[in-house]
């Protein structure tokens, strides 16, 4: 089932009763079943959230979602306790040897250099050197191909609406990047979850490494989906004039969760997706597979 992601800008209480989360604002009074919602974004600084509530939606896997001042997402709240042997597949994780976690990153690279190759051709309708940039990708990545396919990527961007090619990326960089920034968040939340739902522990890369970062394998198995949100700001910044983050755009933006992405044998909403790539990197880590499954991010078709 697609769960539901809901967005809450007003002062409201949010508090539970029957199974359902209560959401009560100045306006008006809502009741949604918690079993339905998959992410709870709160993008206000009055919103009172009580701890039961609180209690259940995590319990039923949902991810809290809270933004900041500048209406970013800037933290999170998942479930700990969200599969069934969490602690044999914790110690499997953990004693992942350092090769594996190497080939992990090279097929996570490959297909992110791909991606991104990928989706140039389509909005460009001109052809690249992206498959040939993935082809030289080594284990663990060490000649850096991530970086030289970033730069060409960037570079050859096209920003619709203004005079000149490419993006200046930047964390806290200007329009486009508060559209970006605010895509990879959602993103980020989406592979967080997806992952604590197989049972894996976030804090634990492949390659990210930080003793600051809570979600360092989310940040290594997000990297092939980035382009799905890279289009979805492309096509906003064609239909809407603002530069700012609004309701309007940032509710398009969350519709990513629930766009179609592409396995061999079916296709599935991204959230969904998420869930079978996280359980594919379980099986690797007890050696039950050689490779993550990641879907396309198109159905070729589209893309010739």
């Amino acid at each position: 089932m697609i769960k539901r992601t809901i967005l809450i800008e007003n002062k409201s209480s949010i508090t539970t009763k029957n199974q359902q989360l209560v959401i009560k604002s100045e306006i008006r009074e809502s009741a949604i079943p918690i079993e339905d919602i998959g992410f709870l974004v709160l993008d206000h600084a009055e919103i009172y959230l009580s701890i039961p509530a609180m209690n259940l939606v995590v319990e039923h896997n949902t991810a809290i979602i809270i933004c900041g001042s500048n209406h970013l997402p800037n933290g999170m709240l998942l479930n700990l306790n969200s599969h069934h042997i969490q602690q044999e597949i914790f110690k499997n994780q953990i004693e992942a040897s350092i090769p594996l976690k190497k080939q992990l990153w090279q097929q996570t690279i490959v297909e992110k250099i791909k991606n991104q190759g990928e989706l140039l051709a389509k909005i460009t309708a001109s052809k690249n050197t992206f498959e040939f940039l993935a082809s030289k990708v080594l284990s663990g990545d060490t000649s850096n191909m991530e970086g030289v396919a970033a730069q060409q990527y960037w570079k050859h961007f096209p920003l619709p609406n203004h005079e000149k090619d490419g993006i200046k990326r930047e964390r806290y960089g200007d329009y486009p990047n508060n559209f970006l920034n605010y895509g990879y968040a959602i993103l980020r939340a989406a592979t967080a979850r997806a992952l604590s739902g197989s049972g894996l522990l976030n804090t634990l890369g492949i390659h990210h490494k930080s003793k600051y970062n809570a979600f360092a394998l989310a940040d290594d198995i997000m990297e092939p989906f980035r382009p799905i949100v890279d289009e979805k700001v492309f096509d906003i910044m064609k239909r809407y004039q603002e530069q700012e983050l609004n309701t309007a755009i940032k509710a398009e933006l969350l519709q990513l969760l629930t766009q179609t992405v592409y396995f061999k044998e079916e296709k599935s909403p991204l959230m969904v997706g998420l869930q079978k790539t996280a359980s594919s990197l379980q099986q690797c880590y007890t050696g039950d597979r050689k490779k993550i499954k990641y879907p396309k991010l198109w159905n070729l078709t589209d893309i010739e």
